[in-house]
């Protein structure tokens, strides 16, 4: 939840040109394949291909979509023909498209019809934002918005008081930026029952008054659900507009995959996904992972079964796993820690070990992968715990499991991650010591040593642990690639001169490393790589063009860097104007 920035949706129109800048690097030459004429060759660039031994190329070749040519400029003219689009690169560096692992597509839509706080950084300025959105839309039968954070309001979270000064008569749930968290009126606690005496639900907090005992107007972890259905969700139509806004931006960024890290059969967010599918409107890849509840157990296996069956009927939408919420978050109190906060409260894992042991198995022997959300140690460890009793019960298999967070981790797990075959998918959005957060939550809720030690990558690397990156938008509201490379490879926030505020430098990763967790590791965890995630022959032509080659450039400037074109499937989606 580290350096948020507002979306931005007026997308810049796609432009066609072929102009580039920089200097050119040469590469082996490759066999010439079936003397196929190319669509569009792209030449005189620095390709780096993120294969298996990272080498460099010259020049690729595109034909109906699918690279097939890469490597020098010499060998890349056989495919040239009068049709043959050439772009000359002029040393213009070329990656695999961005893969982000850990993405809520559909929550783009509350940035169009919501009260949006992400820029706000205080109480006034959140009610100020609230007031001009109710006068705006008076007629609004129940108001929503997203935002505001804990720091704000530490401790026990906003209160109901400050907006029942702005709205009686009709609900209003706000979700906090982490999402873990929502910050209710009076009227949603009286429509959806929740009194004095209601109880908080197993795995949720319902915050109250230290003295009455009443809800104070913050709902944590599951006990949001208690407000799910006070407020009418967004419409079919409305999400298909935030996931095409989401659908620019992704392209300005050089994103062409996407892991929708939550999704609930049936919904009208998920609905809006497959329409825009069979309307043949979506030009990035879709990996999904549908909801898991923890207190069905292994008896909602079949149904998800069923439901990837349906889903899986299109071209640009795959289910192949679940998610799974093991705990919360720090800011929240709820994630689960094997040492209690300095509080010395303990917040328990979500689901009862046993349960979780019987269900991943039964998930495995399905096919799923599980992709679950483990921020605190104690959950990690349970869920590993889980993982290897599905292994033990089912053999080994090709499951690429995923954990995903991972801000604190026991050094004794690390290694059965490799032993385990398990994926961690990290945020380096969130490696930085970022200020409100890192004083007044992480050192305040968990002390100074296990908050230094938080968000590990060379530790996993160093255990030879495949490493992919996220940044679970909208969470990270700017979910630029560049900005998860530069702030992985030096943990601190930008222009910062003071060795002291650079977050566990044991743990800084390298440029190739970070790379390789937004592209080909990223395809590993969706079990997209043989189609993408690398500039290979036969692979698509999912590729992304920069001004910059960040490998020869400071870390501290990665993030200056533009992205002049993004490629999806050989087709241009993005083309700045202005790099020239």
């Amino acid at each position: 939840m580290k350096l948020k920035k507002m979306i931005n949706l007026s997308i810049a129109t796609l432009l066609l040109s072929s102009v580039f800048t920089g200097f050119a690097q040469a590469a082996p030459n490759q066999t010439i394949v079936d003397g196929k004429k190319a669509d569009v060759i792209l030449q005189n660039g620095t390709v780096y291909t993120v294969d298996q031994k990272r080498d460099y190329a010259e020049a690729i070749a595109i034909k109906d979509g699918k690279i097939v040519y890469v490597g020098t400029n010499q060998g890349v003219k056989p495919y040239q023909n009068s049709k043959t689009k050439v772009v000359n690169l002029e040393g213009k560096m070329v990656l695999p498209g961005f893969i982000d692992g850990h993405s809520h597509v559909t929550a783009a839509v509350e940035a169009i019809f919501a009260v949006n706080l992400v820029e706000e950084e205080s109480r006034e300025g959140y009610l100020n934002k609230i007031k001009e959105f109710v006068q705006k839309n008076p007629d609004l039968k129940g108001v929503t918005g997203f935002g505001w954070v804990n720091p704000v309001f530490p401790g026990k979270g906003p209160k109901k008081e400050d907006l029942d000064q702005i709205v009686k008569d009709i609900p209003v749930v706000l979700t906090s930026g982490d999402h873990h968290s929502v910050w209710v009126n009076s009227k949603a606690l009286e429509m959806a029952g929740i009194t004095k005496d209601t109880k908080s639900p197993e795995g949720g907090v319902i915050e109250r008054d230290a003295v009455t005992g009443e809800p104070s107007g913050t709902l944590r972890e599951t006990a949001q659900d208690l407000v799910k259905g006070v407020v009418p969700d967004y419409t079919v139509e409305q999400y298909k507009e935030g996931i095409l806004a989401y659908e620019k931006m992704a392209a300005e960024k050089g994103v062409t995959s996407v892991h929708l890290a939550l999704a609930v059969p049936g919904s009208n967010a998920l609905n809006a996904l497959k329409a825009l599918e069979k309307e043949n409107k979506l030009q990035l890849k879709y990996r999904v992972s549908l909801a898991t509840d923890p207190t069905q157990g292994p008896a909602q296996v079949k149904t998800l079964v069923e439901e990837r069956d349906k889903l899986n009927d299109g071209p640009s939408v795959k289910v192949n796993s679940v998610k799974v919420f093991m705990d919360g978050v720090i800011e929240g109190g709820t994630a689960a820690m094997i040492e209690p906060f300095t509080d010395n409260h303990i917040a328990k894992p979500q689901w009862d070990p046993q349960v979780f042991n019987e269900t991943a198995a039964a998930l495995d022997k399905a096919g799923f992968a599980l992709h679950v959300h483990s921020v605190g140690d104690a959950a990690t460890k349970e869920t590993l715990d889980g993982l290897q009793y599905a292994q033990e019960k089912n053999g080994k298999r090709d499951s690429r499991h995923q954990m995903t967070h991972l801000q604190v981790v026991q050094p004794s797990d690390y290694k059965r991650f490799k032993d385990l075959g398990v994926v961690a998918v990290l945020n380096p959005y969130w490696f930085m010591k970022s200020p409100g957060y890192y004083d007044k939550i992480e050192v305040a809720y968990l002390g100074e040593e296990r908050a230094s030690h938080e968000y590990p990558w060379q530790s996993f690397i160093k255990n030879g642990v495949k490493v992919a990156s996220a940044s679970d938008f909208p969470i990270t509201w700017d979910f630029d690639p560049l900005y998860g490379i530069q702030f992985g490879a030096t943990r601190e926030m930008p222009g910062n001169t003071d060795p002291n505020l650079v977050l566990g430098p044991e743990e800084k990763a390298s440029v190739e490393d970070l790379i390789a967790s937004f592209t080909i590791n990223n395809a590993y965890a969706n079990f997209t790589d043989k189609i993408t995630g690398s500039i290979e022959q036969g692979k698509t032509a999912d590729l992304v063009v920069l001004d910059h080659n960040i490998l020869k450039i400071p870390a501290t400037e990665i993030m200056n860097t533009k992205v002049v074109m993004t490629m999806a499937g050989g087709k241009e989606t993005f083309h700045d104007a202005t790099g020239k």
